[in-house]
């Protein structure tokens, strides 16, 4: 049995035993100090392990958006793609297309290498005034994402203005912890 007992400024606990062979009685005296410093600490220890926990938490939160191949991140990538394609940005385009990037046109024709439209953009061979991705279907096959979208586009490819509709696939390959779109499929849809 455990009882506290005050006698000037210190806590003592009791603990008896009542066996009928022997009573021993054993007395721990503190001061009433001990409890409230006791306690501080422990309120200090346990605040620290919880702002520990902040830096764990937020870099295990990083960890997760950067850890692998997912469908959100894929289509990121996609969407950022757009993006540089919407405004015209060369620079932007190159660092989303792999070195092995190819492009199949609504026409069939197939373009090699991933210059082909920042080299475009920069010569004035084409611009584009609109870039518009709706429909997203993401597909994720281990570290390769197919990302099919529907494209409303305009704007001027060798002197002359396009507007279109079309269904395209980007093929993706996740690597180095990021997304390089290898090959474009794009399909003109008819106008009705």
């Amino acid at each position: 049995m455990t009882s506290p007992q005050h006698s000037h400024g210190f806590r003592s606990k009791s603990a008896r035993s009542n066996n009928a062979a022997m009573a021993i009685e054993v007395t721990v005296q503190r001061p009433a100090k001990y409890q409230t410093v006791m306690s501080r600490i422990a309120v200090f220890a346990a605040a620290c392990v919880l702002v520990g926990q902040i830096p764990i938490s937020m870099a295990a939160g990083q960890a997760k958006a950067a850890a692998g191949p997912t469908a959100e991140n894929a289509l990121a990538a996609d969407e950022r793609l757009a993006q540089a394609i919407q405004d015209n940005d060369a620079t932007a385009i190159l660092r989303l297309l792999d070195d092995s990037w190819a492009v199949i046109a609504t026409s069939g024709g197939v373009g090699e290498g991933p210059s082909v439209f920042p080299d475009g953009i920069k010569s004035g061979h084409l611009t584009r005034k609109t870039y518009q991705l709706s429909e997203p279907r993401v597909r994720i096959y281990g570290d390769i994402a197919l990302v099919t979208s529907k494209v409303e586009t305009a704007g001027v490819l060798q002197g002359k203005p396009f507007d279109v509709a079309e269904r395209q696939t980007d093929v993706w390959r996740w690597a180095n912890g990021a997304w390089k779109c290898v090959l474009t499929h794009e399909t003109k849809i008819k106008n009705n």
